[in-house]
């Protein structure tokens, strides 16, 4: 994840998420659902490492 996603600097909200990796906060039971927020984050990381692992296929 990089540092200039705007998803990781939301302070509206308590989410996961971090630059090294995407993550949520479960709760102590795990009752807690991922926000629309922790999901672009999930889906920025998704991207990110496709587009690397596109990369080092091609060489």
């Amino acid at each position: 994840m990089p540092y200039s996603s705007q998803e990781l600097l939301n302070p509206d909200e308590i989410s996961g998420g971090i630059p090294y990796d995407a993550s949520t906060i479960a709760g102590p039971r795990g009752e807690r659902q991922l926000t629309a927020n922790e999901l672009a984050i999930a889906r920025a990381q998704g991207k990110c490492v496709t587009t690397i692992a596109a990369k080092l296929a091609s060489k």
